[in-house]
């Protein structure tokens, strides 16, 4: 295999599992009665609309017919590609639903 090919396969599984991780956060945000969009947008104020979030939330589905998304899930999926501010903004969320539940 040449190694541009290799470079390719290397990107190409990237965007692929990068995508995976934007359909588990769309999908818990779902699941949760939570925007994806704005929860983004407050992780990320400086940038515009996320493309590939948009194109991703086509993807999700109804929270009855979803399986549960462990937090720990989201949490660990967007921290592996680097997404320290959004899991921030997931962890404070979760907060709040655990606390409406204890309520």
């Amino acid at each position: 295999m040449e190694r541009n090919e290799m470079e390719q396969k290397i990107i190409d599984q990237y965007r692929q599992d990068e995508n995976m991780m934007i359909l588990v956060f769309a999908q818990w945000c779902v699941n949760h009665g939570l925007n994806p969009e704005e929860l983004y947008h407050e992780a990320y104020p400086q940038q515009g609309k996320n493309l590939e979030l948009e194109k991703t939330l086509e993807l999700t589905v109804p929270k009855q017919e979803s399986q549960e998304i462990p937090y720990d899930t989201v949490l660990s999926v967007l921290q592996l590609f680097g997404n320290d501010d959004l899991a921030f903004i997931v962890a404070r969320e979760m907060d709040k639903i655990n606390k409406r539940k204890d309520d």
